[in-house]
């Protein structure tokens, strides 16, 4: 399978990380992290679950904002997850300072995590981790961010989990 072509820093940088024989450390990240950063730990963690690979990444998920913190995802996030297969069962909590240390990519979902991560890293060198969902998605999506579905009906919950699934799969794929 041809790798999915990412920006040459993210790349090389995963693929260092393998060679070195270190986990690949993933945090996603959302506003409120009940719908989508959840969502794409679940289906990044079955990903990497199915393949045999778990105990080369930890991979987990944080929102910018503090709203929801020690709350399951949103209902509805999880039910459309079920129906592929998927059991949700992250506690969501924020984003911290620490995790700029402990993650070796920090992903945000849209233009406004990116711009709230940037103001969170507490160095230029943190600042570099931070990457957008969107590049991982295959080349010709109609979308460059991943829209939040949380006042969507059931189409917008479908289309998260189409585009997280599609933006897993490369990255996984990317590293491997």
């Amino acid at each position: 399978m041809k790798h999915h072509e990412l920006p040459g820093h993210i790349s090389e940088k995963l693929h260092a990380i393998a060679e070195r024989g270190e986990k690949i450390r993933i945090l996603f990240v959302c506003l409120g992290n009940i719908c989508r950063s959840p969502a794409a730990e679940g289906i990044m963690r079955d990903i990497v679950d199915s393949r045999g690979d778990s105990q080369n990444w930890k991979i987990d998920s944080a929102g910018t904002g503090r709203y929801h913190i020690g709350d399951l995802p949103d209902r509805r996030m999880r039910v459309h997850a079920r129906q592929r297969g998927l059991e949700l069962d992250h506690r969501c909590r924020q984003v911290t300072q620490d995790d700029f240390n402990d993650f070796d990519l920090i992903i945000g979902m849209d233009a406004s995590n990116i711009t709230n991560l940037r103001q969170i890293a507490p160095s230029p060198e943190a600042e570099k981790k931070i990457v957008a969902m969107a590049d991982f998605f295959t080349p010709g999506s109609r979308y460059d961010y991943v829209p939040d579905p949380y006042y969507e009906g059931s189409e917008g919950f479908e289309l998260v989990l189409d585009l997280l699934e599609d933006a897993c799969r490369n990255l996984y794929d990317s590293a491997s």
